[in-house]
């Protein structure tokens, strides 16, 4: 053969091998598209993405498309190459051993790894371009696709293997979800990924996680004089205040202050006018999930709710401020006189009150107290001792160093908490 018949030998092979590459391309670009980007851009008019949504919809016709192609291709190229060997090198086995080799070189480094690294690298720029070639493509093949694609049907059917639900393999879990919205960090103001975070939790954070305890909740007693409860609602931070009778275990209602304040500013405010203002109490039982509750607010118009265990014992009060500030971080300011439950001294310890809520101290004060137990910061530590500690014992939980300052009537009143120290690069390795 002549040298013109050899190059056109030559260049009819790597016209082979850019055909092979195209297919191995294609597919690795097409498999690697973010299908919710996908949906996306699809959904906002992109030629494209249409095509390759159409064509992703039913993949075993895809792939077949696609797998014919490059199997032909790479058969011929692999006869071109044994021609090729035989004209430079003879007809012999050492001929048909190079040209082997070769071919199989060849295609494993222009027809596959190559393209398909490339592919993997920028799916969506290749994928929609390919999507405009792969879709008349299996038109015209698509009797032979859909030949092939019985003996895989059969074989799929006899494996026990579905391949009709493929929503099931794009769904995400929570967790998922969760690492997604952490991985696009970069897209997402770091606020906006924060409430994102947020309200993936607020399923698993009750209503014990946010409310204020008993102990701490501001309300007047209608056996009071009047005198007191006058006092008691002007110098009221609160807009809603519940009224009990005797003992806070029996509450009677809810008072807004704005029913009551011309009463009080006229200095005509009764009991009876209190009574009258008041709204029935609103009771759930602990345990309720935030995300339920924030809905039950919602459905049922409150902005507060009081919270009881299986006795009917008041635990404490959830208002609907608490559980935005779940979501959405402190929006409050603290009410004027109203001292904060937590102070950080010179060295860097933090003197807490043991009534403390314990989410709130890991996230107000970045530390990392368990939270799958008691509450507060007094129950953690009686849970841990189990038995009433004096001051000046001391304790570690999970790192942290917890000194007792003060007790009083059986419950911890000022704790001293040493966060653990940070654990520097070299203490890692």
């Amino acid at each position: 053969m002549d040298d013109t018949s050899l190059g056109v030998l030559i260049s009819l092979l790597a016209v082979l091998l850019l055909l092979s590459a195209f297919f191995s391309i294609s597919e690795t670009s097409m498999m690697a598209l973010n299908r919710y980007r996908l949906k996306h851009l699809a959904q906002q008019g992109h030629r494209g993405a249409m095509l390759a949504s159409i064509l992703l919809a039913k993949t075993d016709k895809l792939l077949g498309v696609i797998l014919l192609g490059n199997n032909l291709i790479n058969a011929a190229a692999a006869t071109l190459v044994t021609l090729i060997s035989i004209r430079l090198l003879g007809n012999n086995e050492v001929a048909l051993t190079i040209g082997t080799l070769a071919v199989t070189f060849a295609i494993l480094v222009f027809s596959e790894i190559t393209p398909k690294v490339i592919g993997a690298t920028h799916p969506e720029r290749i994928a929609f371009a390919a999507s405009h070639i792969l879709t008349p493509l299996l038109k015209l093949a698509y009797p032979i696709v859909w030949f092939v694609n019985l003996f895989v049907s059969s074989i799929l059917w006899l494996l026990r293997i579905k391949t009709n639900d493929s929503s099931q393999s794009t769904q995400l879990s929570l967790e998922e979800m969760r690492t997604l919205v952490l991985e696009a960090g970069h897209f997402i103001p770091q606020k906006h990924q924060s409430i994102l975070l947020n309200l993936f939790e607020l399923q698993q954070i009750t209503v014990d996680d946010s409310m204020t305890p008993r102990n701490q909740i501001e309300a007047i007693n209608i056996d009071d004089d009047l005198e007191d409860i006058v006092h008691a609602l002007s110098t009221s931070h609160h807009t809603r205040l519940p009224v009990y009778q005797t003992t806070l275990d029996q509450i009677i209602g809810i008072v807004h202050i704005r029913k009551v304040l011309h009463a009080i500013q006229s200095g005509k405010l009764s009991h009876d006018m209190i009574r009258e203002a008041m709204r029935d109490p609103y009771f759930i039982p602990a345990g309720t999930p935030l995300l339920t509750q924030l809905q039950q607010f919602q459905e049922k118009h409150r902005h507060s709710a009081l919270v009881v265990d299986e006795y009917g014992e008041l635990l404490g009060l959830v208002t609907l401020e608490d559980i935005l500030e779940e979501i959405v971080g402190e929006f409050t300011t603290s009410a004027p006189g109203q001292t904060s439950n937590y102070r950080q001294e010179d060295n860097g310890d933090w003197l807490v009150e043991g009534s403390s809520l314990l989410r709130d101290l890991n996230r107000k004060l970045n530390l990392s107290l368990p939270t799958d137990g008691p509450k507060t910061l007094n129950g953690l530590i009686l849970e841990h001792l189990e038995d009433i500690p004096e001051a000046g014992t001391s304790l570690r939980i999970d790192g942290h160093t917890l000194e007792i300052l003060q007790t009083q009537d059986r419950i911890v009143k000022m704790v001293r908490i040493t966060p653990p120290a940070p654990v520097s690069a070299e203490d890692a390795d």
